[in-house]
């Protein structure tokens, strides 16, 4: 497997694993699956991954729980659930996964996940003092976020909100977490504070304020930052 991308997918349902694995291997990367957690555990000791698909619905136990050890090994967690609820999104994101698809899911969209993963995981998050997305430039050693060569002022809690979705570029942030972040574990429940910050970051960044491609709602989880 060396030289490749390593994936690991965690899937109790054969026809789905087969799926995603003919489409790992056709854009190049080194699949292995498991159809339960105990079989999951055993390949990350021998493969070490670089990213883990990971359903939460697995026959021997719930996938939730191998979240841990999974972060542990180093992986990024791509979770894969037919779970709709908030509540659930929101607590496997909390408890370190990187991203989540719902089933039914479009391969490419699969994909592009995986690609953004495997960015992140190779640039070291926290690590990068300058983080592009879209057009704009931000600069974490300079707090500055520029485009077309002319610094965008912002507030500082508007500046604080988008450094931390740009130090995780890519990766859903649930409400609770941007709000420890930004304003204190005191104001973890105050979501309006988020999303009047929201708004007006969208109407200095955004070309279309009412249509943003940069700064992406998840409905009822949080936000993500669109590299």
């Amino acid at each position: 497997m060396s030289g490749r991308a390593r994936i690991l997918v965690i899937e109790d349902e054969a026809s789905i694993r087969r799926l995603i694995c003919r489409a790992l291997d056709l854009n190049g990367y080194a699949a292995a699956e498991a159809g339960n957690a105990g079989q999951a555990l055993a390949l990350v000791e021998k493969m070490l991954p670089d990213v883990v698909i990971l359903d939460l619905g697995l026959p021997d136990r719930d996938g939730s729980e191998l979240l841990p050890r999974l972060k542990q090994s180093g992986a990024a967690v791509l979770v894969l659930t037919a779970r709709d609820e908030i509540a659930e999104k929101v607590a496997v994101l909390d408890a370190g996964a990187d991203d989540y698809v719902t089933k039914p899911f479009d391969t490419d969209e699969l994909l592009a996940r995986v690609r953004t993963c495997l960015r992140r995981r190779g640039a070291g998050v926290g690590e990068r003092p300058r983080i592009a997305a879209g057009d704009l430039l931000i600069d974490l050693d300079r707090r500055q976020v520029v485009r077309d060569g002319e610094e965008i002022h912002l507030t500082p809690n508007e500046y604080e909100l988008l450094a931390e979705l740009a130090r995780h570029a890519g990766r859903v942030l649930t409400h609770a977490h941007l709000l420890r972040a930004v304003w204190g574990p005191a104001h973890q429940d105050d979501v309006e504070y988020l999303r009047v910050t929201v708004r007006s970051l969208r109407r200095k960044l955004e070309p279309d304020p009412g249509q943003p491609a940069l700064i992406r709602n998840e409905p009822g989880v949080g936000y993500r930052l669109q590299p």
